[in-house]
């Protein structure tokens, strides 16, 4: 029998599923104290908790842990990589919250707009104060969506019965799926503009971390509402307490940098603030618990799990075709353009690498999107890929072709029904990543690495030299070109590595002036 531990407040269905099975003997209490609770119990095989902390201390008092399984979506709590120093296998349930965390959304803005909790406050206290109280409708009003992952898309459609607008913003999503789910796809900057509620639903990571700017928040029509349910970090709290002076912006929030009692430093900006209620509900509780045992009981009987966020590649497979595998796609949806929507993702895969396909359709996955996690597995990247409206096909490929172990990636997608492909393929070289060919320029081979310039333009001679005085003028140093030709002879590429970023108003002049059909910079 494998004993498994429950440290926490978790629907008692998760031991009764592991019960059943008969391969389990479960121990299920509500600790404070988990360390004591791991010293009570050394032979541990698995551990499933909620927001407690599995810290390398917590571990070690358990030699004989096997797997742990977070009942929700994130693991930050847990130390992942020590755990796999260890050979214990981290898991988590994503999915069991999303419907839980979409209807907290519905609720604030409802309770903001109709004033209900100052409102309930008021007529306790014996008064009658209707005209104090006049509130907004939700239908006929403009909702934004930022994020249309899983809870994005749910948000879309408890919202389709009040017959507003629906418009949204994600990077993933097919124009296919967003017209079935009734959202029109747009821009961030005119996304702020149109909207009167406006609900974020992106991950914190180094891309995202206040990405809700003053840029954005200038945008609001005055007296809109932002809700956030998603992560603290992704707002700059310092622009949105201007703006809300400045425009009344009303701002719905549940979510902390920490979950924990204390001062929160947006009490004085919040119109409604909860203690991460989000996904606090019976049904999501029972889901979680549920889906922990359900994958604990799939690990062990078949040994292995597409939910395990701490995996290793195997030994076989170079690291470095993982980051080339990531690379490609980030390149690859630079030339794409950050507001094109996604279509289709074909990959090719040679040599060596044919066996490894699944395990590099995640990186790709994962660069697409800062959402997706890439410790996760294949079926869980097909299954965020389908669900976002994205086809994928694996191309048999030819190995006669001479591109040894390389990998091609092709993506398809536009703004609108301007649909365009861009395909680019690279290698790994005495273990440096290298590219080789974009499109129809062959023989690039330069190293994705630091800040990388791009433009694609008509041929024709001086093109180079109009580019290097541009960026002296602004104190950017060229390390590194590239500059070939495509097989026409017609256009041109001119790939730099530069010092540092290039100014956004800059890189628009440059482009302008040499009338280039392609330009980007992208710290890689």
């Amino acid at each position: 029998m494998k004993k498994v531990l429950i440290p926490t407040k978790l629907n008692p269905v998760v031991k009764d599923i592991l019960d059943a099975n008969g391969q389990y003997t479960v121990v299920m209490e509500e600790v404070s104290d988990l360390m004591e609770f791991a010293h009570r119990h050394p032979d541990a095989y698995a551990l499933i908790v909620r927001s407690e902390k599995v810290t390398k201390d917590v571990i070690n008092a358990l030699p004989s842990l096997r797997v742990v399984v977070r009942a929700g979506s994130g693991f930050d709590t847990i130390d992942s990589k020590y755990a796999r120093t260890k050979n214990i296998d981290v898991m988590t349930t994503p999915g069991a919250n999303a419907n839980a965390v979409a209807e907290a959304v519905v609720a604030l803005i409802l309770a903001d707009a109709r004033h209900l909790i100052a409102a309930d406050a008021s007529c306790r206290a014996g008064k009658w104060e209707k005209k104090s109280f006049m509130g907004r409708e939700l239908s006929g009003k403009t909702v934004g969506i930022v994020g249309l992952g899983a809870i994005g898309q749910i948000v879309a459609k408890r919202l389709s019965g009040f017959e507003c607008q629906l418009i949204g913003h994600d990077p993933v999503i097919s124009k296919d799926r967003a017209e079935q789910i009734d959202v029109t796809l747009m821009d961030l900057p005119t996304l702020f503009e149109r909207a009167d509620f406006i609900s974020l639903h992106i991950p914190e990571n180094a891309e995202t971390r206040g990405m809700i700017n003053a840029s954005l928040l200038s945008r609001m029509k005055k007296g809109a509402t932002l809700v956030n349910c998603a992560r603290s970090g992704i707002i700059n709290e310092a622009d949105l307490r201007q703006a809300k002076a400045e425009r009344g912006i009303r701002f719905l929030n549940d979510v902390y940098p920490k979950d924990a009692e204390g001062p929160k430093s947006v009490s004085d900006i919040a119109d409604i603030m909860l203690p991460h209620l989000g996904a606090s509900t019976k049904e999501a509780n029972t889901k979680a618990a549920s889906l922990a045992a359900q994958e604990l009981i799939e690990f062990d009987e078949k040994g292995i799990s597409p939910y395990i966020v701490n995996r290793n590649i195997p030994v076989e497979l170079n690291k470095a075709f993982v980051e080339l595998a990531y690379m490609l796609a980030k390149l690859t949806r630079a030339f794409l353009g950050k507001d094109a929507n996604l279509k289709l993702i074909e990959t090719s895969f040679y040599g060596n690498l044919k066996p490894f396909a699944q395990w590099l359709f995640v990186p790709i996955v994962a660069a697409l999107n800062e959402e997706y996690d890439r410790s996760l597995g294949f079926a869980e990247a097909r299954k965020y890929i389908e669900a976002m409206g994205v086809e994928y096909t694996n191309r048999v490929t030819d190995d006669r072709k001479g591109f040894k172990n390389s990998i091609t990636l092709d993506l398809t997608g536009g703004v609108g029904k301007e649909m365009r492909t861009v395909s680019i393929r690279g290698t790994v070289s005495e273990n440096a990543i290298m590219i080789s060919r974009i499109d129809d320029f062959h023989d690039l081979y330069f190293v994705p690495r630091g800040h990388t310039l791009v433009f694609t333009y008509r041929d024709r001679p001086g093109v180079l030299g109009q580019i290097g005085a541009a960026l002296a003028a602004v104190d950017i140093n060229i390390d590194d070109v590239r500059n070939p030709h495509d097989s026409k002879g017609q256009e041109s590429i001119a790939i730099f590595k530069v010092n540092r970023a290039v100014p956004p108003d800059s890189l628009k002049k440059i482009a302008d002036n040499i009338q280039a059909s392609d330009y980007f910079c992208i710290e890689l």
